[in-house]
């Protein structure tokens, strides 16, 4: 059962200084001018390739590895869906895909009954007095949903792209790579930062939510040359990868794993590109963690900054040849784990914690941090307990979905996979961080698959179905 924090004088100030006071009183509101701000960034595809995480030991991150600095890093954190709109749809609506049958990037959430009439996080934030602003990619880049904004910046999308591909001339055209010829300021990130930053400069009368969302590195990798500097071809490290890694793999882990866009991983290696693209890779994450330097720059000088929440976190992981395959869509490490960071005032900073979370928490957390009206029916869990202390007990793990009925079951040593037919995959992190092992066919592990296997989602809906013509939403 969560902390309920007290709601009583949550950000009383004394000589010009928070004094930080986080626990709140369940009698009792605090004035609306005392909450705390809010500042959400979402990055696209980015899994734990930054400094902070050491996923990558040439990544440069120093403005993301300083934000972690200002709060708690969760270094076991996980998405709800390994795929783009699936998993904003769950940490927006603070239901699991099962849930809601959104397992996929399209039709958008409001087509389906269940979701026609949702309350997102921000919405519930607007309800609840405060003043809400998004840019970026918040939803999936081609389903927003401006009215869970008051105020929705322009929605550029990817862009700039090239009319000619760079690199990776065969299917669709977002899946490219490369340095192009473009400032920053000519970039769809900088601009959307620039539209943020604007933004903190204001006076506000109400407290403010607002979300930023970056969309590299997600493909096409593009960013201007000098970020490609930082990481010259020749001396690019290779993501460890296993020749026989998909051996002990169920045939569903196969099929499920299968990307009709992302090239092979055997086509990278064929065509001498694999370092070319882990290269453009790097280059878009620097690039991305400028932006948020800037940002994070302008709360400071806005004088915002000792009432201001900040979360930073991706929608899901990616592979870059790890188990042989690219992008997103598994229930592996690579595809669900994802970086997430939180600094809030009166709470723990430069501390790590390694219990199991998921994106879906954050609905829960940021009402309870910010004392506003709880929201009845979230399936998340409020982490504000391991923001005050990270190495609190916590004993519910992070469960992760793509497609129905095949769901992921992380705990803090285990990842427990069961697939739509049955089969199963189980590692042991401690000894097994690569997930090279599939121990599932081991009977000295069945009592520790009955233990993961009792968190799997009792209820999987059907997918989500476009509205029919004539009923579509407004």
């Amino acid at each position: 059962m969560a902390i309920t924090f007290s709601r009583r004088d949550f950000m009383r100030r004394s000589a010009g200084v928070a004094c930080g006071a986080a626990l709140l009183s369940a009698g009792g509101r605090s004035d609306a001018a005392a909450r705390p701000n809010v500042l959400f960034i979402a990055v696209d595809d980015l899994n734990d390739w930054i400094g902070c995480l050491g996923g990558h030991s040439q990544a440069k991150t120093p403005h993301i590895d300083r934000l972690a600095q200002r709060g708690v890093l969760f270094t076991n954190a996980h998405c709800q869906a390994p795929i783009c709109g699936p998993s904003r749809t769950s940490l927006m609506t603070g239901l699991l895909p099962s849930t809601t049958g959104q397992y996929e990037n399209s039709p958008h959430f409001r087509d389906g009954a269940r979701l026609k009439d949702a309350v997102t996080l921000t919405q519930h934030f607007s309800k609840n007095g405060y003043k809400t602003f998004g840019v970026g990619k918040i939803f999936h880049g081609g389903h927003p949903d401006p009215q869970s904004f008051d105020v929705n910046g322009p929605r550029p999308g990817q862009g700039p792209t090239l009319e000619k591909k760079l690199s990776y001339t065969e299917g669709v055209k977002l899946w490219d790579w490369g340095a192009f010829a473009l400032a920053d300021e000519e970039t769809h990130d900088y601009q959307d930062a620039s539209w943020a930053i604007e933004r903190l400069g204001e006076f506000q009368e109400q407290p403010f939510f607002l979300g930023l969302g970056f969309y590299r590195p997600h493909v096409p990798m593009y960013a201007p040359k000098k970020w490609f500097d930082l990481y010259p071809i020749e001396s690019i490290k290779l993501p460890r990868v296993l020749a026989d890694d998909r051996d002990d793999l169920p045939d569903a882990a196969i099929a499920l794993a299968a990307d009709y866009a992302a090239p092979p991983h055997a086509w990278m290696v064929e065509h001498g590109e694999w370092k070319h693209a882990v290269q453009s890779y790097l280059a878009c994450i620097s690039f991305m963690d400028h932006q948020v330097g800037r940002v994070l720059d302008a709360l400071d000088a806005s004088g915002k900054a000792d009432n201001t929440i900040i979360v930073l976190f991706s929608d899901h992981g990616f592979h870059l040849g790890e188990k042989q395959r690219w992008a997103k869509r598994t229930l592996w490490k690579r595809s669900t784990r994802v970086p997430l960071m939180i600094s809030a005032p009166g709470m723990a900073s430069g501390r790590t914690c390694a219990r199991p979370v998921g994106l879906i928490d954050l609905y829960p957390t940021l009402i309870q941090l910010c004392g506003i009206d709880e929201k009845p029916g979230l399936e998340g869990r409020s982490i504000a307990p391991l923001l005050r202390e990270p190495a609190a007990a916590w004993e519910r793990p992070a469960i992760t979905t793509f497609r129905r009925n095949n769901h992921a079951i992380r705990s803090e040593r285990w990842r427990y996979i069961r697939y739509a037919d049955g089969s199963e995959e189980l590692y042991d992190h401690s000894n097994d961080p690569h997930e090279w092992r599939n121990l599932a066919g081991a009977p000295e592990y069945a009592e520790i698959i009955r233990k993961h296997a009792r968190w799997l989602p009792k209820v999987n809906v059907p997918e989500v179905k476009a509205a029919p013509k004539g009923a579509r939403r407004k």
